[in-house]
């Protein structure tokens, strides 16, 4: 039986996304400073891509960042930029819909533009909770389906394409209501500039895992 589309271009790897993906994603970044600093303890991210967040990370309030990412490409990259934070990092080759971690380890998972490439966000969001301390923290980033019914279909019809294009993502995914679905308590979440009349609506938000 073939592999699903996205799990196969996923265990490919991408090259060329991987030497782009920094130019791509620069007019996104800060976005990211809005959940990345306020990471604290031993740190879990999710997809950490060519590890852009990693001088965003406090080194006050991190003890060690931990991340997985499964496209060898990305993490090339990644590891050049481990090696220039100032606290310990441990990177892992691996998918975010089944953790190599035991349950109860993290103090805080960061993600940001990952569950939309994810191939099954809802496995990983479950891993999430699984893998987060009582009282732990999801912080997150990421665009989402849009709440215009019209933008929504556009959305749906140029997914396919995009996903090609950009690695897995999926411009029609409700990301925000997979983690109001994981079992975390939403605790805050707002939009990043337009919510509406964008194809790409952004939201930040925080989530906790109850005692």
């Amino acid at each position: 039986m073939r592999a699903p589309a996205d799990s196969f271009e996923r265990d490919k790897g991408h090259p060329w996304l991987a030497a782009t993906l920094d130019l791509m994603m620069r007019p996104l970044y800060p976005a990211r400073r809005l959940v990345v600093p306020a990471a604290h303890g031993e740190v879990l991210e999710l997809g950490v891509g060519t590890g852009l967040n990693f001088g965003l990370y406090d080194p006050a309030k991190v003890t060690r960042l931990v991340g997985v990412e499964p496209d060898p490409y990305m993490m090339r990259r990644a590891r050049k930029r481990a090696a220039e934070v100032p606290f310990p990092v441990e990177l892992h080759e691996a998918g975010a819909e089944r953790l190599p971690f035991p349950p109860d380890r993290f103090e805080t998972v960061v993600v940001t533009w990952s569950l939309c490439t994810i191939a099954d966000p809802v496995a990983a969001l479950a891993e999430t909770r699984r893998v987060l301390r009582p009282g732990g923290t999801l912080a997150f980033v990421e665009h989402t389906r849009s709440v215009q019914p019209a933008l929504a279909r556009l959305q749906e019809l140029l997914t396919p394409l995009w996903r090609r294009l950009a690695g897995g993502c999926h411009l029609d995914r409700p990301a925000v209501d997979l983690v109001r679905a994981s079992g975390l308590l939403m605790r805050e979440v707002e939009p990043v500039g337009r919510e509406r009349w964008t194809l790409l609506p952004v939201y930040r938000g925080r989530a906790v895992k109850g005692a």
